[in-house]
């Protein structure tokens, strides 16, 4: 898998894994919004009203999955992509859900939300789409609780907890002192 990095991977970056057997099967990227991330940075005009900046709201940036593993082993109603997405993910809504983070803001593009919906997550479009670099996208503010969760697993057909800690680690959501 090609490496790539941006200046948003930083020492506040939080990276989520999907590993079986010692092989990278998928990850994703979490950044706490109240430090510089892909929306308040380069794509600010995708939320007119304003980027959302607390600490308990994270940007997900960079899902991945190995091209090996996509679309393999897919639940009975599984919107799109196999189990290492699903475990992706619920990764992600376990850690956030762990960590006291009440939502989710991302860019992405807008084939994106009708997979969003099915998969049963409660999304709200921070502004209109807009097109980038031929694409139609637009950011998006996902709302983060049990349900969604739920949902989630259930579309991809996995029971229990994907999310394994290893090592000493900081709270996620630090509360700013005003």
């Amino acid at each position: 898998m090609p490496l790539e990095i941006d200046q948003f991977d930083t020492l506040d970056a939080i990276y989520l894994l999907s590993i079986d057997k010692g092989k990278l099967l998928g990850g994703s990227r979490l950044i706490p919004s109240t430090r510089p991330h892909l929306l308040s940075e380069v794509f600010p005009y995708l939320a007119p009203r304003g980027v959302p900046r607390r600490p308990d709201v994270f940007e997900w940036t960079r899902i991945f999955v190995a091209k090996d593993c996509r679309g393999r082993e897919t639940g009975s109603d599984s919107a799109a992509g196999g189990r290492a997405l699903g475990e992706v993910l619920c990764g992600i809504f376990e850690f956030a859900l762990e960590e006291g983070i009440s939502a989710i803001s991302a860019v992405g593009e807008m084939w994106w939300t009708p997979r969003f919906l099915e998969m049963g997550w409660k999304v709200q479009p921070l502004g209109l789409p807009t097109r980038i670099e031929g694409e139609w996208c637009n950011a998006f503010l996902f709302t983060v609780d049990d349900e969604v969760l739920a949902n989630t697993r259930q579309c991809f057909g996995i029971e229990g907890s994907v999310l394994t800690r290893r090592g000493p680690q900081p709270p996620a959501v630090q509360h700013l002192d005003t």
